[in-house]
């Protein structure tokens, strides 16, 4: 029986989980769960000037709020700082390295003449063993730079399919520095080694790192991944995704009222395709159809409007009870309801939910749009009001009719209200929208909202015909002005 998938996700703790990284996760996470393979989290944490704990944090928050678990780790790179330099030693000892003795001053000196153009020109490469031993033990500082071999570099990517790279374009690139530390392609192909790293799956500005890791690779005697780099995220304006075009943080998108499974879903699209015109998926449904054959070579479009129309059909299919604890916080914020007050009438706050959920397109457009059910009284909308309420004293004479309508409802349920608004209409010889729109505006100041028998349920009758007595006044005022 084959060995199963082992992927992994390798963010550095620089700076927080950007969309670009998290979409790495999650096709690392799709085909780890696809084929019942192992997702490996590994921080690599070696850039201690950068590193941080709060973004380490960052990190891991933002996977779990995506579901995105992993089966090993976190790992950190930099307890395998041992393990890295005993192997960069292995690759000196046996001349796949060599040390390199020049000073920063030389190198900066050759990189300014040579300018874009600039490659090492091995110059310590035929320096003899025994010399370079004796300047070793003198004390005398230097690097050790990985011996490139003569001949080409090539493998089939999953995503790119063949590439290759002439090994005279690859300089003798540094794998320990003057302190002894690992460089970044020493560190992550010994980690990969380590953990059994079949899959390697990343971002397209990995490619001319692929090369050098190979070489590593083999000169370690080690299995070579199969590669699969990932096209670039872009901004509307076709430049590369970045903090010039918005959020760009999954902790930003939580907070802007996305929902996790809408921000995984809209990800995984990013670059790749179910086969057929599907949009809405389950993390399930995701899982059984995701093929690393999909992954587009062309870049993805970062489409905040197509965004928030599908987090609009997240939020429409969600249960309130599902969305109460999202919610609710959003509703203290905004002063409309404290917890206790909520957890008191949850059974009213669920069906407000469920009424203003269909008709939002972020979790933060939901209190936005309580508010007017649980304010004291409402403001006007000017345009809706100059519209709806042209005659002042025909409105006020129709409103009255509707509020002698409702006050007569024995049960206030949204079928009796709706009657008792037919009647009054049928009553004033007019069709039902010239009852309920004048009403709508009375009740919610807006010409748009929810069924205005479903309003008139939220407000209970006591507010509904007290804001159409606040309504009447107001028109009383005007038509006298």
């Amino acid at each position: 029986m084959p060995d199963p998938i082992r992927v992994r996700f390798a963010p550095s703790p620089t700076g927080y989980l950007h969309v670009g990284g998290a979409r790495t996760a999650l096709y690392n996470w799709l085909l780890a769960r696809q084929s019942g393979g192992v997702f490996v989290l590994r921080i690599e944490d070696t850039d201690r000037e950068r590193s941080t704990d709060a973004s380490t944090h960052t990190i891991l928050e933002g996977m779990s709020w995506l579901g995105l678990t992993w089966d090993e780790g976190p790992h950190f790179q930099s307890e395998g700082l041992p393990r890295h330099t005993a192997e960069a030693q292995r690759l000196l000892a046996e001349d796949d390295a060599y040390r390199c003795f020049c000073t920063p001053e030389e190198l900066d000196a050759k990189r300014q003449a040579a300018g874009l153009e600039y490659r090492y020109d091995r110059k310590c490469r035929a320096i003899p063993r025994a010399e370079s031993d004796e300047r070793a033990a003198a004390g005398t500082p230097f690097t050790v730079r990985f011996r490139v071999p003569e001949g080409t570099t090539e493998w089939t990517d999953q995503v790119y399919e063949d590439i290759r790279f002439d090994n005279g374009s690859i300089e003798d690139f540094i794998i320990l520095r003057t302190d002894g530390t690992p460089i970044y392609n020493m560190a992550v192909v010994s980690d990969d080694i380590e953990m059994g790293i079949t899959h390697v799956m990343r971002g397209e500005d990995h490619i001319a790192n692929t090369p050098k890791q190979i070489l590593l690779y083999r000169a370690l005697g080690a299995a070579v991944p199969r590669f699969a780099h990932l096209p670039m995220i872009l901004g509307s304006d076709g430049r590369k995704l970045s903090k010039r075009h918005g959020a760009t943080a999954v902790g930003d998108y939580a907070r802007l009222g996305i929902l996790p499974e809408t921000l995984v879903n809209f990800l995984a699209l990013l670059g790749w395709n179910p086969g057929d015109d599907r949009e809405l998926m389950t993390a399930g449904e995701m899982t059984e159809l995701f093929s690393v054959e999909r992954i587009n070579k062309k870049s993805a479009v970062f489409d905040t409007e197509k965004l928030h129309w599908m987090n609009g059909q997240y939020l429409a299919k969600k249960p309130a009870a599902e969305l109460l604890p999202i919610v609710a916080p959003l509703f203290a914020e905004a002063g409309l309801m404290t917890a206790d007050e909520i957890a008191g009438r949850e059974e009213y706050v669920l069906h407000l939910i469920d009424l203003l959920k269909v008709r939002s397109r972020s979790t933060l457009e939901i209190p936005q749009q309580a508010r007017v059910y649980l304010a004291d009284g409402v403001e006007y909308d000017p345009e809706a009001a100059a519209k709806h309420w042209k005659d002042a004293a025909e409105t006020s004479q129709r409103l009255g009719a509707v509020r002698d309508a409702l006050a007569g409802v024995d049960a206030w349920e949204p079928a009796a209200i709706e009657a008792a608004l037919r009647a009054a209409a049928q009553s004033a010889g007019v069709g039902f929208g010239k009852v309920a729109q004048p009403l709508r505006i009375a009740l919610t100041g807006s010409a748009a909202s929810p069924g205005i028998d479903q309003v008139g349920l939220l407000l209970g009758r006591e507010r509904t015909l007290a804001r159409i007595d606040a309504a009447r006044e107001w028109l009383a005022v005007n038509a006298a002005q």
